[in-house]
């Protein structure tokens, strides 16, 4: 069974504050856009493997979102071995959330290939003990995110009738970086407000925490944003 997961971009993210737990607080409009990977599991006739090509991802491929997806839903389901092929399209350190959307993209497809009755409530559940963007992908749909980003409710918003055009140049900015470089702080407007204003007056209005400090560190990106 093959299916191709997709990128998202973030309209606007305000970080509010950091948690206790590490994490932090935050509100940002996730959008779906079609520049997928492409993922195929299949019925293996020995142990699960997992097999990457395309763009290179470091570290340890048992560390993949793909392989612990695949075992979070075995230790409740007790699945039969599988192989995964993941060909990898969508950049990384990027923003666009490829590896989170593959994640739950396994498991979308192994509960409809073994039938498991999973609804998008329980999948996202399953997704969110991967990571906290990943239940967006179960959805899919543009949504408002707060808190960790875990937190989804659907909106009214369509780019139909735009292009988009996604560069990323070669930089890679770790999530976990950007997020040390912010300062919290709470926003004037709401982004549940502000995205379903007019596009015209979204680039006076919508501002995304991480372009400061990465826009500091990388200016190559601030005069690619300035060109567009």
């Amino acid at each position: 069974m093959v299916l191709f997961p997709n990128a998202k971009i973030n309209i606007g993210l305000n970080v509010l504050s950091r948690r206790p737990d590490g994490y932090h607080d935050l509100e940002t409009v996730f959008y779906p856009v079609r520049w997928t990977d492409v993922l195929e599991v299949i019925p293996s006739r020995n142990k699960t493997s997992f097999t990457l090509s395309g763009i290179e991802v470091p570290g340890n491929p048992e560390s993949n979102l793909c392989l612990k997806a695949y075992y979070l839903l075995n230790d409740s389901f007790n699945l039969p071995e599988v192989d995964i092929y993941l060909h990898k399209i969508i950049p990384m350190g990027a923003g666009l959330g490829g590896g989170s959307s593959d994640g739950a993209y396994v498991i979308r497809l192994l509960n409809e290939l073994y039938g498991l009755g999973l609804d998008e409530k329980e999948l996202s559940g399953f997704a969110l003990k991967l990571g906290s963007d990943c239940p967006f992908f179960i959805y899919n749909k543009p949504v408002f995110a707060s808190g960790r980003g875990e937190k989804m409710f659907p909106i009214t918003l369509t780019l139909k009738g735009y292009y988009i055009l996604i560069i990323k140049p070669p930089i890679h900015v770790a999530t976990a970086d950007a997020f040390n470089m912010i300062r919290p702080g709470k926003p004037e407007k709401s982004l549940a407000e502000l995205a379903l204003m007019p596009l015209e007056k979204w680039k006076h209005e919508i501002i995304n925490d991480f372009e400061k400090p990465v826009f500091a560190d990388h200016p190559g990106i601030k005069k690619i944003k300035d060109s567009l």
